[in-house]
């Protein structure tokens, strides 16, 4: 087993270390993004369809607008998720190209 001297263990990252660091910053911002979306753009359209197109504008009862705004709910955690893969498919060819040009 080889030793290592102090001066090696304590040595600054090279180059590939803060790339590696910059893309796992970016997937971070982009699951945080993303996962605060899930949670309220879901609720928020819930309750504002229910109320004001549902209720408001069409004129539906409290039973259908609670059917017909959980279907707007549930349509949208779908798209967001579809966006999710799609952004991190992106992000990820294109962490994969920058690496193989090196």
């Amino acid at each position: 087993m080889e030793r290592y001297g102090e001066a090696a263990l304590g040595a600054v990252p090279g180059p590939d270390s803060r790339q590696n660091e910059g893309s796992l910053t970016s997937t971070l911002r982009t699951l945080v993004f993303f996962a605060a979306l899930m949670i309220t753009l879901p609720i928020g359209l819930y309750f504002s369809s229910k109320a004001y197109i549902f209720e408001g504008t069409l004129g539906m009862s409290d039973r259908d607008s609670y059917f017909y705004a959980a279907i707007v709910a549930v349509v949208t955690v779908h798209v967001i998720l579809a966006l999710y893969v799609y952004v991190a498919w992106n992000e990820g060819s294109r962490q994969w190209r920058e690496g193989k040009q090196d």
